[in-house]
């Protein structure tokens, strides 16, 4: 349901509970408010990330959005919005906080609970965070393994620019083992995919890749 449809729906519960005595009724609106509450934290949260990756400036409302549609969805049982508020958790404590150690534990949760929502955007995103933490610890086996199912769901759901920032993502992971000529394939191939989705930031890494290899 949409949040105009969750909206009307409390109206028309709260109609019920008023003036027909429902009072049961009272409390499915709230969930549907609820609901409501909790996409509009999560999509605060990520418009204050995207500013953050454009100015590089926290905004302390980040984590408390994100906090809050994590817990709204746990009450509701909505697995699926629990695993994408999960991700972003840690997304933030690993990219704005530079906290791996605090990012991993909420990285691997979301990906357990994308996985039982079947839900493989979520779980790829994860997996792809994962692999980063991965990299930067020193484990290139595990990142790459991360890496690749990550890229592997992104192809299966057609996620184009996904799969080409993963596989600069790959081509790091290549580069640090010294295999220069294979990553830079990687980059060829992922240069190839953002011309075609027009994903320009990722042609911006891929840019930039080239330059550290």
């Amino acid at each position: 349901m949409s949040a105009d449809d969750r909206i009307e729906q409390a109206m028309t519960l709260y109609e019920r509970a008023v003036f027909k005595g429902d009072t049961d009724a009272v409390a499915a609106a709230d969930r549907e408010l609820d609901a409501v509450e909790a996409d509009l934290a999560l999509a605060r949260g990520r418009v204050a990330h995207a500013r953050f990756l454009g100015d590089g400036r926290e905004d302390p409302q980040e984590l408390r959005l994100f906090e809050r549609a994590a817990g709204l969805y746990r009450a509701l049982g909505d697995v699926r919005g629990e695993a994408e508020a999960l991700f972003w958790m840690g997304c933030f404590h690993q990219v704005v906080r530079d906290d791996d150690a605090a990012a991993v534990s909420l990285l691997e949760r979301s990906h357990r609970e994308a996985v039982r929502a079947d839900d493989a955007l979520t779980a790829s995103y994860a997996l792809r965070h994962l692999g980063i933490a991965d990299q930067m610890a020193g484990r290139p086996k595990a990142a790459r393994e991360r890496l690749e199912e990550s890229t592997r769901l992104r192809r299966a759901i057609g996620f184009l620019p996904g799969v080409a920032a993963n596989l600069v993502g790959l081509a790091y992971v290549n580069a640090a083992e010294g295999r220069r000529d294979e990553a830079l394939g990687l980059l060829d191939e992922a240069g190839v995919i953002a011309e075609t989705v027009g994903a320009h930031g990722v042609l911006r890494q891929i840019r930039e890749a080239r330059g550290r290899l």
